[in-house]
């Protein structure tokens, strides 16, 4: 029987990251862990010291000693495959728990990969499949995790407020989500989630203007081009491969002053949602990237690039700038941040984030706090030992194990000061590169596992996510960091941009919508239209720009779009209701 994920509300109190991982296409995955501010956000920096460790090891008399690993399969490509043992988070689960996982990331298109396992009826013991949730949930690929989250105390604690909105539409549970809010809410001073990027030798060379709208960020990019035409630079680049293509599609939502809520903008009196797919805020941006092309600013490619191929771009130094999700960017955010601290020469390099809209007006790039419940981790009817892996996901979200994933060990990677908080010594931070985050596992276990979502608090008042600390942030800051955010007036990134208005629906896009509903076969053809005629309308010569657009205006209109909107707009009505009781 086909698994449909059933409307859930949302509330005011929980926080959304990374994140994005995002996703609902358009969604943005919310991955992000916000962590590690020494190589930025998704190398979420956390952790725990060893007596910690060891003391959740002796209060679980009860795991098993005799060592198993499992298959896990993550639908998002942002770290080599290996072994969770291999790590040192990884090694220190193991010890308490007996489990090690094999993972496995995605190489080449989720819906095919996950269509044969499908096909072959055979699945990992464990799988994140990110934006291919709706697939496996359809085929009843994963098992009911209801009877089992009783049993395990800090399951329930963690995930026991949310459960009403986890079941499914048969009352059943078949996944964790990742952004559940643990204590109170911690405010992000960093930008991981959308922003238009600008290198900062493009900042330095035009006297750090506070540019604030589209016609200014172009200008500042197409000027910086024509004056170093022998550098063979790249003006605007934009990422369309696959699920991600919302990098490109959510730009006139942001432009026009909205936060990520995927397919729609709502109003904040009426509360009514619309899309924008077809208005003149989308117009507006495509016939802009229509200009930059036809000056040779645009790279063409980003049309046919795929994810790392993108990703090596922005870490060539080549492109000069972007619109993108901090989350998603992360890897070319890291390798050029490695590189400014080992050459501050190469700070030049390194991407600044804007808060850019069409007119100056304020933005709302900043996520509020939100619920996303429409992608998480599942045990699929293949694994043999559920029970092992709901003990080992309960190890995990013990305290003390969220500080090890999000700190990591107290000497090593953090230390506590005589008032308990938390900090990192500017030694400890230097050595929290990317090869690190690898080595030690914050790479692997930032995101994809049941957990604290990024924003949540300790039981002692330190921040989860040690790049939240303030103590961190300030001390991971470079020299050059410091420096370009003082042109700004402002000490953190996040100071640029305005402040989250609390939306108790957010994020829209996070929620569910039953597989061959008709609010997902909207989504379905939406994003054929779109990725059919994106490249037309950008590509196409100046003259004939308009023409395009009519045409796919008539190929937009065979869409039920009024009964979208509807079903949106009753959606958010009822969160709202809800909220209100």
């Amino acid at each position: 029987m086909a698994k449909k994920l059933m409307v859930a509300s949302m509330a005011l109190a929980v926080a959304l990251t990374a994140s994005a991982c995002g996703n609902s296409n358009n969604g943005g995955d919310e991955a992000s862990t916000n962590g590690n501010t020494s190589s930025n956000t998704t190398n979420n920096a956390a952790s725990t010291d060893n007596t910690t460790a060891n003391n959740t090891a002796a209060t679980n008399e009860s795991a098993p000693k005799d060592k198993v690993t499992f298959s896990l399969f993550n639908g998002v490509a942002n770290a080599p495959d290996g072994n969770t043992n291999e790590t040192t988070i990884g090694k220190a689960l193991e010890d308490q728990t007996g489990v090690n996982f094999k993972i496995e990331h995605l190489v080449g298109d989720l819906k095919t990969k996950i269509g044969t396992m499908i096909a072959s009826n055979k699945y990992p013991d464990v799988i994140d499949p990110d934006a291919g949730i709706d697939q496996l949930l359809d085929a009843g690929a994963f098992i009911d995790l209801t009877p089992y989250i009783d049993k395990y105390p800090n399951i329930k604690k963690v995930y026991g407020p949310y459960l009403s909105r986890m079941k499914a539409a048969d009352g059943k549970i078949y996944y964790l989500p990742f952004s559940t809010q643990v204590g109170a809410y911690t405010a992000d001073p960093n930008i991981n989630q959308g922003a238009f990027w600008v290198q900062r030798r493009v900042l330095k060379e035009a006297g750090y203007p506070k540019i604030k709208t589209m016609d200014e960020y172009f200008k500042l990019i197409e000027d910086y081009v024509n004056k170093h035409k022998d550098e063979n630079l790249i003006g605007y680049a934009s990422l369309t491969n696959d699920w991600r293509f919302f990098a490109t599609s959510n730009q006139p939502m942001h432009l026009a002053g909205y936060p990520n809520d995927g397919n729609v903008e709502i109003d904040m009196n009426t509360h009514e949602a619309k899309t924008y797919y077809t208005n003149d805020d989308t117009k507006r941006w495509l016939q802009a990237l229509n200009t930059l092309n036809s000056k040779g600013l645009f790279d063409k490619a980003s049309f046919v690039d795929n994810y790392d191929q993108y990703i090596a771009k922005l870490s060539s130094k080549k492109v000069v700038g972007f619109f993108d999700y901090g989350w998603q960017i992360a890897n070319a955010n890291n390798v050029l941040k490695d590189a400014a601290k080992k050459d501050p020469a190469q700070d030049d390099f390194v991407y600044q984030p804007m808060p850019i809209t069409f007119d100056g007006q304020p933005d709302q790039l900043l996520d509020p706090p939100g619920f996303v419940n429409n992608r998480g981790i599942g045990i699929t009817v293949s694994a043999k030992d559920p029970e092992r892996i709901m003990q080992y996901w309960d190890t995990l979200l013990s305290e003390d194990n969220q500080i090890l994933r999000s700190w990591g060990i107290k000497g090593e990677t953090y230390e506590v000061d005589d008032k308990g908080r938390f900090y990192r010594t500017a030694e400890e931070i230097a050595k929290i590169d990317e090869p690190f985050n690898l080595k030690f596992g914050f790479k692997y276990y930032a995101w994809d596992w049941p957990q604290y979502g990024t924003n949540s608090t300790l039981s002692d008042g330190n921040a989860l996510a040690p790049g939240l600390q303030p103590e961190v942030f300030q001390l991971s800051l470079t020299d050059k960091d410091k420096e370009i955010l003082g042109k700004y007036g402002v000490q953190t990134y996040a100071a640029q941009f305005a402040t989250p208005q609390d939306r108790p629906w957010y994020p829209a896009w996070g929620i569910p919508k039953e597989q061959g509903s008709p609010q997902q076969i909207w989504e379905t053809q939406k994003d054929e239209v779109t990725k059919k005629y994106y490249p037309k309308l950008v590509l196409a010569k100046p003259a004939d720009f308009d023409k395009v657009w009519q045409e796919y205006l008539g190929a937009f209109g065979k869409l039920d779009t009024a009964g979208y909107e509807k079903w949106y707009t009753e959606q958010i009505k009822t969160i709202l209701d809800q909220v209100s009781k």
